[in-house]
C-alpha cells in the first residue's frame, strides 16, 4: 500500500468535487426591493456562445418567468461562438412571453448579433459595435456553402421577426453583398456601429449607461434583479471549452496509463478519475450529457476491467468503444470532440512511449515509483519446494492457459504460468523458467 499521503490528497480531490457538485444546488440570489412594482431582470450573455452559455441562459430566463418579470434585458458583450447553440438559445428567446431587449455594452459579432436579432430591442452604447457574422469552421476557414445558405436564411429570418430589413443582416453574414456606404461587400462582412444601426433601424437607441437605458424603456422606478452564474455554470462553461476538453481527456488518459504501471493505487490514477469526473460534471451541468452517456462509460469501464480476467480482448475492445461511445455522446458537436478524442489520444501514446523509454533507464525517476522488482530464482527467491528439474522439458497444454492452467511433462500433470499470452488447449509447450514450484512456459 502507498502512504496516508495519497489518501490524503485522494481524498481532498473528492471533497473539492462534492463542493464543485453543491454548487448546483447555489440559489441565484437577486437584490429586490419589498414593494409591489414592475421588475425587471437583467441577464449577462459574455465570452463566447457555446452550450454551457445556452444552459445558463435557460436557468435565468425561466427564473425571470417564475419571478413574473414585466422585462428582460440581455447585456451583450460577445465575440460569437457556436452556431448550434446560438439556435438553440434563439428559440428560447422566440418562446419568451415577456418583452425582451439586447443591451449591446460592447460588441455583439457573429452568434452574438444573431442572437440580439432574435430580441424585441436593441439598445446600443456609443462606442458599442454588432455584425460581422460569417460562419466560420474551428480552422479559421469558411464554412461549406450548405452551411452558410442556412446561416443565411436564419439571420434574415431574424431580422425580419422583429420589423427589421433583413438586407443588413444578409450583409453581416455574406460579404458579397455589396454595401459600399457601410463598408460591407468584396470579402468584407458588415459591421454596425451605433450610429449606423439607429440609422438603417437595427437600434433603437444609442445609450450611455443602464440607468439611462430603463428611462428609455420607462422602467427607471422598476425593481432590478442581476442574475449571476453560480460557481457550477462558471465551472462547465470552463470544462465544455474545445481547448479545454482536449486537456481534460490526455490528463485523464496519461494519468491512468501511469497508474498502470505502478503498485497500488495513487496520485496518477486519482488525477485521471479526478479529471473524467470533470468532464462529465462540466457537460452534464451545460446539458450536454445525459444519463445515457454515463451508463455507457461505467459500461465501458466494467468491460475494461472484465478483461483482465477474460481471454480473447473482445470484452477490452467493447469496453474501449463504450468509453469513446459515451465521451463522444457528451459532446457538443460530433466533429469537435472527435478531434478532442484524437488529440488525447496522439498525446496519451507520446507520453506512453515516453513513459516506456524513461523506465527502462535505471537510474530513472520512474524506477522509484514503477514496481519492477522480480521474486526470481536468480535474485535469491525460492519456494519451500522446486522444480528445476523441469527446466527445458516440452509438453503439452491439458487445459487453455491464461495466462495459467494445467500442462502435461512428461508422465506428469504440472500447473504451469504461460509467459503472459494466451495458449490453447493440445498445444506443445516447453519450460523457459523455473521460480520454485512455479513453472513458466512458452509456446512451441
Amino acid at each position: 500500500m502507498k502512504g496516508t499521503g495519497y489518501r490524503q490528497f485522494f481524498l481532498i480531490m473528492i471533497v473539492s468535487v462534492l463542493y464543485a457538485l453543491s454548487g448546483m444546488l447555489l440559489p441565484s440570489f437577486a437584490a429586490e426591493s419589498g414593494h409591489d412594482s414592475e421588475h425587471v431582470y437583467v441577464i449577462p450573455i459574455k465570452d463566447e456562445v457555446e452550450k454551457g452559455l445556452e444552459a445558463f441562459l435557460s436557468r435565468a430566463v425561466d427564473e425571470a418567468k417564475e419571478n413574473k418579470a414585466d422585462h428582460i434585458i440581455f447585456k451583450i458583450d460577445t465575440p460569437g461562438g457556436a452556431v448550434n447553440a446560438a439556435e438553440q438559445i434563439a428559440q428560447n428567446f422566440q418562446k419568451v412571453d415577456i418583452e425582451t431587449t439586447s443591451f449591446i455594452a460592447n460588441r455583439a459579432l457573429s452568434a452574438g448579433s444573431f442572437l440580439a436579432l432574435n430580441t424585441d430591442n436593441i439598445y446600443m452604447k456609443p462606442q458599442a459595435t454588432m455584425g460581422a457574422s460569417g460562419v466560420i469552421n474551428q480552422d479559421g476557414t469558411a464554412a461549406d456553402k450548405k452551411a452558410q445558405s442556412a446561416w443565411l436564411s436564419a439571420m434574415k429570418s431574424a431580422a425580419e421577426s422583429n420589423g427589421r430589413d433583413p438586407q443588413y443582416a444578409a450583409a453581416m453574414a455574406d460579404p458579397s453583398i455589396d454595401m459600399p456606404k457601410y463598408g460591407a461587400g468584396e470579402g468584407k462582412y458588415l459591421t454596425l456601429e451605433a450610429s449606423t444601426a439607429k440609422e438603417i433601424g437595427y437600434s433603437n437607441g444609442t445609450v450611455e449607461s443602464r440607468a439611462e437605458l430603463l428611462d428609455k424603456l420607462g422602467y427607471s422606478d422598476a425593481d432590478v434583479t442581476e442574475v449571476e452564474m453560480t460557481f457550477s455554470e462558471h465551472l462547465a462553461r470552463f470544462i465544455t471549452s474545445p481547448v479545454v476538453v482536449p486537456i481534460l481527456l490526455s490528463v485523464a488518459s496519461i494519468g491512468l496509463i501511469v497508474e498502470l504501471f505502478s503498485p497500488g493505487f495513487g496520485i496518477p490514477g486519482s488525477i485521471g478519475i479526478l479529471a473524467l469526473i470533470l468532464f462529465f460534471y462540466g457537460h452534464i451541468i451545460a446539458g450536454l450529457a445525459g444519463m445515457e452517456a454515463v451508463i455507457l462509460l461505467i459500461l465501458g469501464i466494467g468491460l475494461i476491467i472484465a478483461e483482465f480476467f477474460l481471454s480473447g480482448g473482445i470484452a477490452g475492445i467493447l469496453g474501449v468503444a463504450s468509453v469513446i461511445g459515451s465521451l463522444i455522446m457528451s459532446g457538443q458537436d460530433l466533429g469537435e470532440m472527435v478531434m478532442s478524442i484524437s488529440i488525447a489520444l496522439v498525446v496519451t501514446l507520446i507520453a506512453a512511449a515516453i513513459l516506456f523509454k524513461t523506465i527502462s533507464r535505471e537510474k530513472s525517476f520512474f524506477n522509484r515509483i514503477v514496481l519492477t522488482d522480480q521474486t526470481s530464482t536468480e535474485h535469491g527467491y525460492v519456494a519451500t519446494d522446486n522444480r528445476e528439474e523441469l527446466l527445458n522439458c516440452t509438453g503439452e497444454t491439458l487445459t487453455p492457459l491464461r495466462p495459467s492452467g494445467s500442462a502435461l511433462i512428461g508422465n506428469e500433470r504440472v500447473d504451469v504460468v504461460s509467459e503472459g499470452g494466451f495458449i490453447e488447449k493440445d498445444r506443445s509447450i516447453s519450460v523457459v523458467r523455473v521460480e520454485g514450484i512455479r513453472v513458466i512456459v512458452r509456446e512451441i
